[in-house]
């Protein structure tokens, strides 16, 4: 018997969950969800399964669905995800000069505290 505790961390869609249940049942192997109380040794239990799972992925959809709408309105609001960009125009700029002044591209990734290969990307060696 394969036991876990919620339906949905077993699989990301009815038809994955239905391949692995049917996968399952044919090497002699029962599934069972804990918080569910989904058991596919009865037929009432496959039936409630597949209710259950169909449920699941609904419930994911929307999720997905809600986080995308969120997403687009704080776009809209001007604010937008990720990390602040470190190598602005104005700091690309400094390392340039300070390039031209003889500075090496490891002393510009210490002295703003980047990677080499940022400086790299920035400021590559060829013009």
């Amino acid at each position: 018997m394969l036991v876990v505790w919620k339906l949905d961390r077993l699989g990301r869609s009815v038809r994955d969950l239905i391949t692995l249940v049917s996968e399952l049942q044919a090497r002699g192997v029962n599934f069972r969800s804990l918080t569910d109380s989904i058991d596919t040794s009865t037929p009432a239990g496959r039936f409630f399964f597949h209710v259950m799972s169909a449920l699941a992925e609904m419930e994911r959809e929307l999720i997905v669905e809600r986080t995308r709408a969120g997403l687009a309105a704080a776009r809209e609001q001007g604010r937008v995800g990720g990390r602040r960009r470190v190598m602005t125009t104005e700091v690309v700029e400094r390392c340039r000069r300070m390039l031209d002044k003889g500075a090496t591209r490891q002393q510009l990734a210490d002295v703003f505290e980047v990677n080499i290969k940022t400086i790299y990307k920035y400021l590559p060696v060829y013009k």
